[in-house]
């Protein structure tokens, strides 16, 4: 198993030891402590109390480390045990478990694509995903995590930390997907030829227009060998219709984030009907789809600000 990452020199041989090392934690954590990098650690924290719950749908014993690393974001829940309303508290209950449920239908989707012969991974807006670290992957699996500098950086440091390791060989690609991201990923070692799976979780819904088309043309193109591909979509023309709903409101109260603001309000293109047009097959479920399936997770309330979510399924065949 092996790890590439940018060289940066080691906070342990600082004089100060732990101290430099925490000094180190407290910089490297600005990559993930406003903006959309900060919703890296909702959802972190998200997957943390979803770990701890009695009838977990999904598992990651790192999350709640990248919540108690991040000053910003110290004082957060990581069991629903510690939030006073429990699972009445829209976004430490009916939220949070809203991201469990992506967290879990998403990691089917890659082991089910591993299953079909699937060697690459490539995640999109990768955040703190530990998917290298935390599933049962193929030995020859390699998984690509693209994302700013500072967020891979952050998590890199806590991982160490922690001396967890990699199941498969893991490459973050430290850049933002608003720039050449591109050649960054195929400057790695990234193979066209070989059939991946990628994942955008999460992540078009902060980018602009034009970005989104660029990412889905992008993935066409470098999926030459067959691939797969989840990725997250809102249907409503006027996100801000929901701006008064539970869980954005809660959000915004309790810890800060205003997702309307990182949000692009711009009108959305069709990726899933681009994508057909592309050859590639497609499939839209809502989330409430996998809930029913699953036997928990958010059902429809009135003014639901997930209402207009979509996952997106798309493969496209091989030569």
């Amino acid at each position: 198993m092996s790890e590439t990452f940018p060289t940066r020199e080691s906070s342990r041989s600082t004089t100060g030891g732990d101290t430099a090392a925490a000094s180190t934690r407290q910089a490297d954590a600005e990559g993930v402590a406003g903006g959309v990098g900060l919703t890296a650690l909702l959802v972190a924290a998200a997957r943390a109390i979803e770990t701890h719950r009695h009838d977990s749908l999904a598992q990651d014993v790192y999350a709640e480390h990248f919540v108690r690393a991040a000053p910003a974001c110290a004082d957060w829940p990581v069991r629903i045990g510690q939030v006073p309303e429990g699972d009445d508290n829209p976004l430490w209950g009916r939220f949070a478990r809203y991201f469990g449920l992506r967290t879990r239908v998403l990691d089917d989707f890659v082991l089910g694509s591993v299953l079909d012969g699937f060697r690459q991974v490539v995640l999109l807006g990768a955040g703190l995903d530990t998917r290298a670290f935390r599933l049962d992957l193929p030995s020859d699996c390699v998984v690509f995590e693209i994302d700013r500098a500072g967020v891979l950086a952050f998590k890199h440091q806590v991982l160490t930390d922690l001396s967890a390791a990699p199941r498969v060989k893991r490459v973050p690609v430290p850049v933002d997907l608003r720039a050449d991201w591109v050649t960054a990923l195929t400057s790695t070692g990234f193979d066209p030829a070989v059939p991946t799976v990628w994942l955008a979780e999460g992540l078009l819904f902060y980018l602009p227009s034009a970005a989104e088309t660029y990412l889905i043309d992008a993935v066409d193109r470098l999926t030459t060998g067959g691939g797969a591909l989840a990725f997250e979509a809102k249907l409503e023309k006027d996100l801000l219709a929901y701006r008064d709903s539970a869980i954005y409101t809660a959000t915004r109260e309790q810890i800060g984030i205003d997702l309307l603001d990182l949000f692009d309000l711009g009108p959305r293109p069709d990726s899933a009907a681009h994508l057909t047009a592309k050859g590639w097959s497609t499939s839209k479920r809502t989330p409430f789809d996998f809930t029913r399936r699953h036997g928990r997770g958010p059902l429809p309330e009135p003014n639901d600000a997930l209402e207009g979510n979509r996952w997106v399924f798309a493969r496209k065949p091989g030569p």
